[in-house]
């Protein structure tokens, strides 16, 4: 069993920066890709953010690519998400994930792979 917390959503205006943090608890971090799904208000859930195990690989959405980086510490069990020249479409809540079926991440997370997921930190980004 794997825990996972975000902290670090909350209010910005168009252009800010975020970062979103991803604590992890339970069993072996190191075996886990880690990623970020967001999902907004009437929107179907949507993959961000993905990196490997070792951190050596990482995918982005298209949309995000450029101003968001995702990054991991496996001596701390965080994953991170740094969000740069936010834009009020970013607003959604956002989901850590777990995966252990992924090795390399040359694609997005696919959802049915995901083992375990967090519960999720609001990012609003007002106009």
């Amino acid at each position: 069993q794997v825990q996972l917390v975000e902290s670090g959503g909350g209010l910005v205006q168009t252009g800010d920066s975020l970062r979103l943090s991803c604590a992890a608890s339970g069993r072996t971090f190191s075996w886990y890709a880690m990623g970020w799904f967001r999902q907004a208000p009437g929107k179907e859930r949507e993959f961000v953010a993905g990196i490997s195990r070792t951190g050596g690989s990482t995918y982005y959405a298209d949309s995000v690519k450029g101003r968001i980086t995702i990054s991991r510490d496996n001596a701390k069990n965080m994953v991170y998400l740094q969000m740069n020249s936010l834009k009020p479409e970013d607003t959604a809540v956002y989901y850590c994930v777990a995966d252990g079926q992924t090795m390399l991440v040359f694609a997005p997370l696919d959802a049915a792979h995901v083992d375990y997921w967090g519960q999720g930190t609001q990012v609003t980004v007002s106009s």
